[in-house]
């Protein structure tokens, strides 16, 4: 990592900031969210934008970041923004053509990282979640090495100047590093990450391969019903967080945030608190330390093994492909 300009160096040369801001809300606030809070952030020092077609807010986006451009807050090169090819388009023929429908949505040129979301082809079509009569995914059948191919060639083609994966594991991700003909890593695999669900072995695996670890849901996820157990403990009411954040005169979001970037991942923090988004920017800017942030909450992880908060979704797909114990389930 660059201490001074607070972003670490992908395997391509490029840099992207170790904070980005994300933009997932749910459905029925997802536009008016992104209109609101994305220039906020924006104005208040967030320069890494992660967006996805799936949230269905990429105009909204777009928009916040076009207007923080015309009235001179930043240029398009200080923004880092992220992009996300759906599962309906992995289709090698409809990649291209999905980077360019968010590509209009956001109106850029191009986008700084495209990345797939999620290793699970869908059924193409305008439906982002196609079902059968009896409420079932209808899954398509494509090699994720052609896809990646697609996105290499989106990255030649100056769409994109980086390529990454989402929601990936260690054997997915083997087989494009081990792809005859691979042109150009993965820089990043966006998962969920968090200190009930460190990912420790993915990381040493990513890191290995000179691939960043992106973390979402870093400070627990939404508490967002079709998605996340409302029974599931609250991240930022744990014991060990909270006494560090006491001690530190910080938020224990804050010492959540602080635990990944020491081990070199990246992080997304969702906000639609102003306070708390202004909050978190400038606390990493001023590259803060809480050098006990990291031993602290690896005790907090102890008593939750691999817990996740979107193990609902997790369980549902798996069930869907009879992936339940197969080594090559994304979860």
């Amino acid at each position: 990592m660059d201490p001074k300009r607070q972003k670490v160096k992908l395997n391509d040369g490029h840099f992207i900031p170790v904070l980005g801001f994300g933009t997932y809300a749910p459905e029925e606030v997802a536009k008016m969210e992104a209109l609101e809070f994305t220039p906020f952030a924006i104005e208040v020092g967030f320069r890494h934008i992660d967006c996805a077609h799936f949230y269905q807010n990429e105009e909204q986006v777009g928009q916040a970041i076009q207007s923080k451009i015309a009235d001179g807050t930043v240029k398009r090169e200080d923004i880092f923004c992220t992009s996300k090819l759906w599962c309906t388009s992995f289709r090698p023929e409809l990649v291209q053509p999905a980077l360019e429908k968010s590509l209009k949505s956001l109106q850029l040129d191009y986008v700084d990282l495209f990345i797939i979301h999620f290793p699970l082809a869908l059924k193409p079509g305008k439906e982002l979640l196609p079902k059968d009569e009896n409420g079932k995914l209808i899954f398509d059948s494509v090699d994720l090495c052609h896809t990646w191919e697609a996105l290499e060639r989106c990255k030649d083609a100056g769409l994109t100047k980086s390529i990454g994966v989402s929601n990936f594991n260690h054997k997915q991700l083997e087989k494009i590093l081990n792809k005859p003909g691979l042109k150009y890593k993965p820089v990043c695999n966006q998962v969920e990450c968090h200190p009930y669900l460190n990912q420790s072995k993915l990381l040493d695996f990513c890191k290995s391969h000179e691939i960043v670890l992106v973390a979402y849901a870093a400070l627990g996820s939404q508490r967002v019903k079709e998605w996340v157990n409302p029974n599931h403990p609250v991240l930022l009411e744990d014991p060990v967080l909270s006494a560090i954040a006491q001690k530190h005169k910080k938020t224990a979001a804050l010492v959540a945030l602080r635990y990944q970037i020491q081990r070199g991942v990246v992080v997304l923090a969702k906000g639609n608190n102003k306070k708390w988004i202004k909050e978190n920017i400038q606390y990493i800017m001023r590259n803060a330390g809480l050098e006990e942030a990291q031993a602290g909450i690896k005790i907090a992880g102890r008593n939750i093994n691999s817990f996740r908060y979107a193990d609902d979704t997790t369980l549902m797909a798996e069930k869907s492909l009879g992936l339940q114990g197969d080594p090559t389930s994304p979860f």
